[in-house]
């Protein structure tokens, strides 16, 4: 009698096994990713590459807007501003230097005498003076938190879609196309938000002497970084969400497209 149990209990054990095995090697098949789908989510990290890259470059850099003076100021030399999220330069240019159709100091990129600081609101919370002008350090602070914030999703987006390629969890593919869309979101907002703290700056004249020169402002090409970072990841983001949506409607569409066609 013990015999027969201990046989039963073996074949059990055994069916168990054999079925655990199959329930393994499904799932590791539905896992794996066909050639095409792998290729359609390479080439949207390919593309989301290229917006984080952009991204990084516009938001490390402190080429967002120059604020120029007028070279009728009866010197050889005139100044410039060219700030950033974290940074500003202040520029002394000869004006022999300056395009002669321009009427403003610049472009930034001419050499002349530069001199960079980090802003002091990130530290000891003290407002930037420029050209007799004072910063409104709650306007620059929201932009840079906001645009570190887009950085980090983004950063996030790229891991998800790393791991769809490399672990077949295509559940993160969602994931990774609303972190890259709110990623693009934000860099919008961040390049708005900082329009209006340009807008402030300008504003905000003191009234103590010297008094303060007139300025024209221009956008430089930081900001059209950060403006094409945030399109592309959104492309990215639409691209990952057409991924994401069932093949099946799409298919049985297409033949009856084709058969009203013939």
């Amino acid at each position: 009698m013990m015999m027969w149990s201990n046989f039963f209990m073996q074949e059990e054990d055994r069916r168990r096994r054999e079925a655990a095995g199959r329930r393994r090697a499904l799932g590791q098949h539905q896992s794996r990713l066909t050639p095409e789908r792998e290729g359609k989510i390479k080439l949207g990290l390919l593309l989301s590459a290229v917006g984080a890259t952009l991204a990084v470059l516009a938001v490390g850099t402190e080429f967002w807007v120059e604020l120029n003076t007028y070279k009728a100021n009866g010197s050889a030399v005139c100044d410039a501003v060219h700030l950033g999220l974290w940074k500003m330069c202040t520029k002394r240019l000869w004006q022999a230097d300056v395009p002669v159709g321009r009427d403003t100091c610049g472009p930034a990129e001419l050499p002349g005498e530069a001199n960079c600081t980090y802003f002091k609101f990130f530290t000891t919370g003290e407002n930037a003076h420029i050209f007799q002008r004072t910063t409104k350090k709650e306007v620059n602070l929201a932009a840079a938190v906001i645009a570190v914030v887009g950085l980090a999703l983004m950063a996030l987006g790229c891991l998800c879609i790393i791991m769809v390629l490399s672990k077949g969890a295509e559940f993160l593919l969602r994931v990774g196309a609303i972190c890259f869309g709110l990623s693009g979101l934000l860099l919008l907002v961040s390049l708005e938000v900082f329009r209006h703290s340009v807008q402030a700056l300008l504003q905000r004249v003191s009234p103590e002497p010297p008094p303060a020169p007139a300025l024209a402002y221009e956008y430089s090409w930081s900001l059209g970084c950060g403006m094409g970072a945030s399109l592309v990841l959104l492309l990215a983001s639409g691209c990952f969400l057409l991924l994401t949506l069932p093949p099946g409607p799409w298919g049985s569409l297409c033949p009856k497209l084709g058969h009203r066609a013939t």
